[in-house]
């Protein structure tokens, strides 16, 4: 299991452990809650399941892992969109409902993992594009994900079993 919780100094920084190994991480803006909402910035307490990998073939190489690995296009996006029927679902671009790009600048995520938040089935509005993925050199909160340095990726990637879940404690 890998486990996440929020130092009680800065709610929007954290510890991730993985078995002996600890590594410090970012999380939403608003810090943990129990109660996600879209655009709330928190990032959700609870069990999720890692299900797969993307990452951006052009910068990084394939990550080590035994989960599913697929590289990012320009046209991924993900659906933000609470009243559209794709809500939290991954969505080719162009697409006309609001949506978040995949595709990034800012490397966030070079590597990315998605996480089964709201998945199964979408709850309109209960959160979506919860994503383990790549912080900003100094944990600058995130919008409600959870984030590591490249290194540390790589770290836990190679580590994950299958059926892998992460668990966000309050």
């Amino acid at each position: 299991m890998i486990e996440v919780r929020a130092s009680p100094r800065d709610r929007t920084k954290g510890q991730l452990r993985l078995g002996p190994i600890t590594i410090p991480c970012a999380l939403g803006r608003s810090g943990v809650t129990r109660m996600k909402r879209e655009g709330d910035g928190a990032t959700p307490a609870g069990t999720f399941k890692l299900l797969s990998v993307a990452f951006r073939a052009d910068r990084v190489y394939r990550p080590r892992t035994i989960l599913p690995v697929q590289a990012l296009d320009q046209t991924d996006g993900w659906c933000d969109d609470p009243g559209h029927p794709r809500y939290n679902r991954p969505v080719d671009l162009p697409f006309s409902a609001s949506h978040e790009r995949m595709w990034r600048n800012d490397r966030l995520y070079d590597i990315v993992v998605i996480l089964d938040h709201n998945m199964h089935p979408a709850v309109k509005g209960r959160g979506s594009a919860i994503f383990f993925h790549i912080a900003h050199d100094n944990y600058r909160p995130t919008e409600g994900c959870i984030a590591v340095a490249p290194q540390h990726m790589r770290l836990i990637l190679e580590r994950a079993a299958r059926g892998q879940k992460l668990t966000v404690f309050l």
